[in-house]
């Protein structure tokens, strides 16, 4: 098999992208006081009160110990409270203080201003095809991880 050299991955081209996202969204969202991951929870939460930590993980697309951790440290800053479920009491309830709504406004217009910019340097259709293409990607790779996990002795 012949080696393919880094710039024709298309990978490490979503990869610089993503790390010119994070690094651009975190320098944006520190003077509101939250990292792009809490920023990430309280943007979650905000649409979906009440939603559990398990379930914000998935959104967020990081662990639920990652979570948890984000989970307290907003909690330490009374951004979140986190209150049992009336029917489940093994599960906790999260929702936004009213200072977390405040905090998630302010970082929100913070995110919605990159996120405006990014949109601007491509045409409509310039960003529907991306998104489409991105969405390709996404397809394939989850088919190629469900191969490689059905490949491996043992699961």
């Amino acid at each position: 098999m012949t080696s393919m050299p880094a710039s024709e991955r298309l990978g490490s081209h979503l990869k610089l992208a993503e790390q010119a996202l994070m690094a651009t969204k975190s320098a944006v969202l520190k003077p509101a006081g939250v990292t792009v991951a809490q920023y990430s929870a309280l943007l979650h939460l905000s649409e979906n009160p009440g939603i559990s930590a398990a379930a914000l993980a998935r959104l967020c697309g990081v662990t639920p110990p990652t979570m948890n951790t984000v989970l307290k440290n907003l909690q330490d800053r009374a951004l979140i409270e986190r209150t049992p479920h009336e029917w489940h009491r093994n599960v906790l309830e999260t929702r936004l203080t009213d200072r977390g709504r405040t905090v998630m406004a302010d970082a929100d217009a913070r995110a919605v201003r990159v996120e405006r910019a990014l949109a601007a340097e491509f045409t409509l259709e310039e960003r529907e095809a991306l998104v489409g293409l991105l969405g390709r990607c996404v397809e394939l790779l989850e088919k190629e991880r469900g191969r490689a996990q059905r490949a491996v002795p043992g699961q």
